[in-house]
């Protein structure tokens, strides 16, 4: 049996991509632009960020869009639904990578730590999921940004990683509503990532990490984002319902 070249098959794809212009959202919006899509990159209040992702080779203003909006709000995810409906019509892939990261230990945590930091990784990927849900395409793609140690367990990070883990149950549950409609949904986990703002560890913490990754280097932003890009093209058609750890064999 064979077959031609393996093709992405994102040309002209409508995108929103959460927290879209710093880290691993700026790289996904670059990469799923640069491929043919045309994104819509969310951002809440970085500005600089916003601009400097428009100025990057790749991203043409009549095909691509910073928004900024509050997406922990009904009026924010609401409006967002609204710009992607008037200016691309609907939506063909969905990026779910807004996220907080704020390790404490355990007894420390405060109720509203606990909240807030499960709202911001897990209850707000779930509310603009349903926000956008009408918007999305017969044969559409949902990708949610989770983390490896979601799986491991890290000490200190209780709260994250329990919001993390809760997306696979999102993932799984979900690929099972929508799969009539041909929508495939998935999570990729990344292990520790180097995006444009590097990664603040202390030396000793940043050489202990290095040495139990097999490939005894950290990930790259971009590294995430052509998974994601994958996760969402033609190649993966038949990939559904999955946590995809991308890692380092860590």
């Amino acid at each position: 049996m064979s077959g031609g070249p393996v093709r992405l098959g994102l040309d002209d794809k409508r995108v929103l991509v959460t927290g879209g212009t710093r880290g691993v959202g700026r790289a996904t919006s670059l990469a799923l632009a640069r491929s043919g899509a045309r994104v819509m990159a969310c951002y809440r209040t970085d500005q600089d960020a916003a601009k400097r992702l428009e100025s990057e080779p790749g991203w043409d203003p009549d095909r691509h869009r910073t928004l900024q909006a509050d997406l922990f709000t009904p009026d924010g995810r609401t409006a967002t639904a609204e710009v992607c409906r008037d200016q691309f019509g609907g939506l063909d892939i969905l990026v779910n990578n807004l996220g907080t990261y704020a390790p404490l230990p355990f007894r420390e945590l405060t109720d509203g730590d606990v909240a807030r930091v499960l709202e911001e990784n897990l209850t707000v990927h779930i509310q603009l999921t349903r926000s956008v849900l009408p918007l999305l395409a017969d044969g559409a793609a949902i990708v949610n940004v989770g983390a490896g140690m979601a799986e491991r367990g890290r000490a200190q990070h209780v709260h994250f990683t329990a919001a993390k883990a809760g997306l696979n149950g999102f993932v799984r549950s979900l690929s099972k509503e929508l799969g009539g409609r041909g929508i495939r949904i998935n999570t990729v986990a990344p292990g520790v990532v180097e995006t444009e703002r590097g990664i603040d560890l202390p030396p000793h913490v940043r050489e202990g990490l290095l040495s139990s990754i097999p490939l005894r280097r950290f990930g790259t932003a971009r590294e995430i984002a052509h998974t994601i890009a994958f996760l969402v093209s033609d190649a993966a058609g038949f990939v559904n319902g999955v946590t995809l750890h991308v890692d380092g064999g860590l």
